[in-house]
């Protein structure tokens, strides 16, 4: 069974040991021995580990955890549009945890009001992504401690459930005070 709960300060280590993990562990086919060190580093090299620290600080994440509480997942929001992480530990891979977590954040994005997410996918985590209905914008490549990469833009429209705040003039006479609105359910 997979346990969601937001990610707080205390699984920030956890989190930076399993995006080391889930890079280093990448299949061979899909990133050189290069790629995998120079992305694996931006979680041990100090200030790369402190960019993602501070990113998992101030985003909007969740962890997926076994029954026992061990953390083997995480996402997060950062902004509030943009899934900026989304990782796996290699051990917990295909068995639901990142289709849990991202399932959530859209859930979470579209209470919120967001018409959309966005992302930058890797070769690892595309094919999750397009099987959650995200759309393929354009491939891109950049440089991640000076070794070139390829990653894919996607974007998924959303349904938000909560609409732009109502505007009223208050100085109408069908404005009805607080203490006359119903109580919601």
């Amino acid at each position: 069974m997979k346990v969601l709960r937001p990610l707080d300060y205390g699984d920030v280590q956890a989190a930076l040991e399993i995006y080391r993990q889930a890079v280093e562990r990448c299949p061979a086919e899909l990133y050189s021995d290069l790629q995998r060190h120079a992305w694996a580093a931006q979680a041990v090299d100090r200030a790369g580990a402190d960019r993602l620290r501070a990113s998992l600080e101030h985003g909007q994440g969740l962890v997926s955890c076994l029954n026992d509480g061990t953390v083997v997942a995480f996402a997060l929001r950062e902004p509030a549009d943009r899934i900026a992480l989304l990782y796996c530990h290699p051990s917990h891979q295909r068995q639901g945890h990142g289709t849990a977590l991202l399932r959530a954040l859209s859930e979470q994005a579209e209470l919120e009001g967001q018409t959309g997410l966005r992302t930058e996918a890797s070769f690892l985590s595309c094919g999750l992504f397009m099987r959650e209905g995200w759309q393929h914008c354009w491939r891109e490549e950049l440089l991640i401690n000076g070794v070139r990469f390829r990653r894919f833009r996607l974007r998924k429209p959303l349904q938000p459930i909560l609409g732009p705040w109502p505007t009223h003039n208050c100085s109408s006479s069908s404005t009805r005070s607080v203490n006359s609105m119903p109580s919601s359910p």
